[in-house]
C-alpha cells in the first residue's frame, strides 16, 4: 500500500478522533466538517482493509485492530506535529494538549501542590488530568500518560518506574495509649488491634499486609472491619486514632514529623510499592510527553527526600 495523501489524512483524522472522543470534537480541533473527518476515517479504513473504529449513536471506540494500529501511529502523528512546530518555530516547544491518566492518591498529596510549577514553565501547553482508581486502556482513551502505584500487568505499554516507596506501618499516640504499642508484626494479630485495609483499585480485594527485613517475610491476615479506598481517608482515620494502618512513606511525611502519626516497626521497612509511568511507545516520545515525565522525575524524588527526612 502506497503513502499518499489521502492515508496521511485518514491518519490524522483517526488520531484526532481517538484523542477528543468523537467525531465532532475532533472535527472542531482540525477545523474540518464532521462529515470529512467521516469520510477520511472510512478511506483509511478501506485502505488498511481492516475495521478501525466501532461507531454507536453514543460513543465512539478503537476496535481491537483500531488499537493495535493507534498504537503504532499515534506517536508518529505527535512527533510529526512537534516537527512542524519546531520548523516554523525555530526550536522545539512544549505545547498542544497533555492527557495524564493519574492515581488519585499522588495527584491528591504529591502532585497537586507542585503543579503549578510545570503550568507556568509551559504556558503553551494545556494539560488535562484525569484521576481515577483504574488505569483503563489508555490506548483507546486518547491518554498521553498513565501514572499508577504498584508492578505493571502484562500489556504493550512502555512501563518506567519512577520511585520505590517504603511501606510503613504507622498508628497515632492517641491509638497506641488506649491499644498498646505492638513490638511486633505478629502482635498485630495476636493482641486483637484494629487494622485499617486499603482496597487494590485493580482486584477489589484488600492489599495484602507484608512485612520484610532482609530475606525474612511476615504476612499478617487482617480480618479487618474497615476497608477504604481513599488515602487521605485512611490517614484521616488513623490520625484520629480508630486503628493501625499501612501506609506509603511517600506523602505521609507531614504526619510523621508533627506526631501525629507513629512510625510502629522501623526495624521492618523493606517492604516497597513501586511507582510507575505509563505511555505508548518508547519511540517518537513527544516534548510535551518528555517534559512531564521530567517533572514527575523531579518531583517524587524531592517528595521522597523529604519523607526520609521526616523519618
Amino acid at each position: 500500500m502506497s503513502f499518499d495523501d489521502r492515508l496521511l489524512n485518514g491518519v490524522s483524522a483517526l488520531a484526532a478522533v481517538v484523542r477528543s472522543g468523537g467525531f465532532a470534537a475532533a472535527a472542531r480541533s482540525l477545523n474540518v466538517s464532521q462529515p470529512g473527518i467521516s469520510r477520511a476515517v472510512a478511506r483509511l479504513e478501506a485502505q488498511v482493509g481492516v475495521r478501525l473504529l466501532e461507531r454507536t449513536t453514543r460513543s465512539v471506540s478503537l476496535t481491537d485492530e483500531g488499537r493495535r494500529f493507534y498504537e503504532t501511529i499515534g506517536p508518529i502523528v505527535s512527533a510529526l506535529e512537534d516537527a512542524t512546530s519546531a520548523l516554523a518555530e525555530g526550536k522545539v516547544t512544549v505545547r498542544g494538549r497533555l492527557r495524564v491518566n493519574m492515581d488519585p492518591y499522588f495527584s491528591q498529596l504529591i502532585l497537586g501542590p507542585q503543579l503549578s510549577e510545570f503550568l507556568k514553565a509551559y504556558p503553551e501547553l494545556k494539560v488535562d488530568m484525569v484521576t481515577r482508581e483504574g488505569l483503563g486502556d489508555l490506548i483507546s482513551e486518547g491518554y498521553d500518560l498513565g501514572i499508577r502505584f504498584g508492578e505493571p500487568r502484562p500489556s504493550t505499554l512502555v512501563a518506567r518506574r519512577l520511585l520505590d516507596t517504603r511501606v510503613l506501618t504507622v498508628a497515632s499516640p492517641g491509638y497506641l495509649k488506649k491499644h498498646g504499642h505492638p513490638a511486633d508484626p505478629q502482635q498485630l494479630v495476636a493482641e486483637r488491634h484494629r487494622m485499617i485495609d486499603f482496597r487494590d483499585p485493580e482486584t477489589g480485594r484488600p492489599f495484602e499486609w507484608a512485612f520484610r527485613r532482609g530475606r525474612k517475610e511476615i504476612k499478617v491476615e487482617t480480618q479487618s472491619q474497615l476497608m477504604l479506598s481513599d488515602v487521605a481517608t485512611m490517614h484521616a482515620v488513623c490520625v484520629a486514632g480508630y486503628g493501625i494502618a499501612q501506609v506509603l512513606e511517600l506523602g505521609v511525611d507531614a504526619h510523621l514529623s508533627s506526631g501525629r502519626l507513629v512510625n510502629l516497626f522501623p526495624d521492618w521497612e523493606d517492604e516497597r510499592f513501586p511507582l510507575y509511568a505509563y505511555y505508548p511507545s518508547r519511540q517518537y516520545l513527544a516534548p510535551k510527553t518528555r517534559a512531564f515525565l521530567e517533572f514527575l522525575s523531579t518531583t517524587v524524588q524531592a517528595s521522597h527526600s523529604q519523607a526520609r527526612i521526616a523519618k
